[in-house]
């Protein structure tokens, strides 16, 4: 009877909460990844910025071919960005403003045209709308043909996996292999700009492909996850990596399993938390995973053996 029943709550598990907690997961790790280069290049708004930008662009796309597939939406996206940068140059100049208060007034002022669109326009029969785009719809990726773990051996049943599951994965595997290829570039580039500049590095281009990946892995990530917790992974997890190391191999593996655990314990929370206080309601694995990130970080900002020396440039 008892091996019954944990057969029985594998097979739920696997089928209802598997495939997100594993989305999250990507998601996170996708986002911190490059986060950790923003931060130590004082960029790491940028994840924010892009966050913002993406949204009228995967709006317009939908609009356009009236499809959510990988390919219009990324293009979408891309234009969106191109969009952003030509109208900061705008503001800049005629404006004579400092480029971050250009940057802020573009950037938020797309994002409001994104929920603007979504408000006028008939978008919530595919899972686009103010809620899905803020908080995504992890808790809806649910793999309902599995039956229980032999399915993960099953190739006619991963053939029904969520579609956010694969393209996360390949993005990520994208972005390992970008971080591993251009290790030394980026090290270099991001401790002494001036020096690598000396020896050939082309830290422009360098510069724009770090930025590329980062908008690649919001895109990804905002349809399955939102961008809320878009932007609190691009920050969160390594700010909290830094503040635990001052090597930056060290700090990547930091921000790794803290994104981990914050998508993991912030879906369990998310799901199961209310029950424990006797609330029959749950809450959004999303805003539960971004939570978890900053309890994460104020640990880290408390208890970090590198909070006194946050000021000193990391190790490469």
């Amino acid at each position: 009877m008892i091996d019954n029943l944990i057969t029985a709550l594998g097979a739920e598990f696997v089928q209802l909460s598997l495939t997100p907690i594993v989305i999250g997961i990507l998601g996170a790790v996708a986002c911190a990844l490059p986060g950790n280069f923003l931060l130590l290049r004082r960029q790491a708004l940028i994840g924010d910025a892009i966050s913002h930008v993406v949204l009228p662009g995967i709006v317009a796309a939908f609009l356009v071919t009236g499809t959510i597939t990988a390919v219009p939406m990324m293009i979408g996206a891309g234009c969106a960005a191109i969009v952003a940068v030509i109208l900061i140059e705008i503001v800049k100049r005629l404006g004579r403003v400092e480029p971050g208060a250009a940057m802020g007034l573009v950037f938020t002022t797309l994002f409001a045209a994104g929920v603007l669109f979504l408000e006028m326009t008939d978008t919530s029969s595919v899972h686009i709308d103010v809620q899905h785009a803020l908080l995504g719809n992890l808790e809806s990726l649910i793999w309902f043909d599995a039956e229980g773990w032999q399915s993960l051996l099953d190739p006619v049943a991963l053939a029904t996996l969520p579609p956010q599951l694969p393209r996360l994965a390949v993005v990520l595997v994208g972005i390992v292999l970008f971080i591993t290829l251009f290790w030394k570039e980026l090290k270099i580039s991001t401790f002494d700009a001036a020096f690598a500049e000396a020896i050939g590095i082309r830290t422009r281009v360098l510069g724009f492909a770090l930025v590329v990946v980062t908008a690649i892995a919001a895109v990804a990530a905002f349809d399955a996850v939102g961008s809320i917790i878009v932007i609190a992974m691009f920050v969160c997890p390594p700010a909290a990596a830094r503040l635990m190391t001052n090597q930056l191999g060290r700090q990547i593996g930091w921000s790794v399993a803290f994104a981990v655990i914050s998508a993991i314990l912030g879906y369990v929370f998310a799901g199961y938390g209310p029950g424990w206080f006797g609330s029959p309601y749950a809450v959004s694995a999303a805003g539960m995973i971004a939570t978890i990130s900053g309890i994460i970080l104020l640990l880290a900002c408390l208890f970090g053996p590198q909070r006194k020396r946050t000021g000193q440039r990391a190790e490469a």
